[in-house]
C-alpha cells in the first residue's frame, strides 16, 4: 500500500493534564490538535484534521508544509551563542584534544 503524503507527516500523541484528556499533534502543522478520552482516538482525530487541512490547502493553492520523514538534512545548522560561552566551550574543546564541532555534537547528543 502506498503512503500518502498525510501519512508521512510527525504525529505525536500525548497527555494533556491541563484537559485530562490525550492530545494528539503533529509537528508540522503546530497550531493543530485533536483531543481525545484515548491515544487511539486523539492520533485518528488528529490525522483527521491534518488531512482536512492539507486538502483546504491544495484547493485555495497554498503551500503544503513537506513531511520531516522526507526532507533532506545536511547535517549542518548555524547556531548563535555569547562570545564568552564561545570561548569557554573552545577552552573546553582544546583541553579535550578535540574540535569545538565534535564537542557541541557530543553536547548536543547528550
Amino acid at each position: 500500500m502506498k503512503a500518502t503524503q498525510n501519512d508521512k507527516y510527525t504525529y505525536r500523541v500525548t497527555w494533556s493534564e491541563e484537559d485530562v484528556e490525550h492530545i494528539g499533534l503533529c509537528a508540522e502543522f503546530p497550531s493543530l490538535s485533536w483531543l481525545a478520552a484515548t491515544p487511539e482516538s486523539a492520533l485518528r482525530g488528529i490525522r483527521r484534521v491534518v488531512a482536512g487541512v492539507v486538502a483546504d490547502m491544495k484547493v485555495s493553492g497554498e503551500s503544503v508544509p513537506e513531511p520531516l520523514a522526507t526532507r533532506k538534512f545536511s547535517g549542518k545548522f548555524m547556531i548563535r551563542i555569547p562570545p564568552e560561552i564561545h570561548r569557554a566551550l573552545s577552552i573546553e574543546a582544546v583541553e579535550a584534544g578535540v574540535s569545538l564541532n565534535r564537542l557541541a555534537s557530543a553536547k548536543l547528543t547528550q
